[in-house]
């Protein structure tokens, strides 16, 4: 019925405005087609009525309590910690999944978000942390599944041997003499050479020198 009343108003209204016809006289144009479209009689189950008024005798559902029950379905990346990062928070799964690409579901107006597997399977539930708290959300299961994971991971092996430390061989003795011998041209270490044989000398005599008298000095 709504399709049709829309139809009609298209070829009765829409298709004789025109041209120069202000917004103002366009819409008061609409209210009086919308006023004689109200009027027109019907009979419905015997009794003459108006489309006016069966319009106002329909019921109108109430307003929904919570909002339209829409999805958000994001790819994330697991950590090497089993945390899975979400509007500025970070969230755990359960320990052996680093690297996996996982999906983190939340409905709109639920206070909740499900971790789940490409496959949908549902790995994790979590109270949502404010968006940008920064805070890590760990379950307590996680938290002790990875303490068991960690301790696993350890063995009663013997250590293992220090490093032992080879002397340089023939071939690496041959090629260090080679980059010895290839010193840039031009280079200061070729042009500057320090004896520290003359500073102790002249230290030596400085030492033994006896400091002049008043009588030697000059006037």
């Amino acid at each position: 019925m709504v399709e049709k009343v829309n139809h009609s108003a298209a070829q009765r209204w829409w298709r004789t405005v025109p041209d120069g016809l202000t917004v103002v006289q366009a819409q008061s144009g609409v209210d009086k087609l919308a006023v004689r479209m109200d009027e027109r009689r019907r009979r419905i189950d015997g009794v003459v009525t108006t489309v006016g008024e069966l319009g106002a005798a329909e019921p109108l559902l109430d307003m929904p309590v919570r909002p339209f029950p829409a999805e958000l379905e994001v790819e994330r990346t697991v950590s090497p910690q089993s945390l899975v990062q979400f509007d500025g928070n970070f969230y755990s799964v359960p320990p052996g999944l680093p690297g996996v690409q996982v999906k983190v579901l939340h409905r709109l107006g639920e206070d909740d978000l499900r971790i789940a597997t490409a496959g949908r399977a549902v790995i994790a539930q979590h109270r949502r942390a404010p968006r940008g708290a920064g805070q890590i959300v760990r379950d307590d299961g996680h938290v002790i599944a990875l303490e068991r994971a960690v301790l696993a991971s350890f063995s009663d092996r013997a250590p293992c041997k220090n490093k032992v430390r080879k002397p340089p061989s023939a071939a690496a003795l041959v090629e260090a003499e080679r980059l010895r011998g290839q010193t840039a041209a031009g280079d200061p270490a070729e042009r500057v050479v320090i004896d520290l044989s003359h500073y102790a000398a002249v230290a030596d005599r400085l030492r033994s020198v006896p400091p002049p008298t008043k009588e030697e000095n000059p006037e």
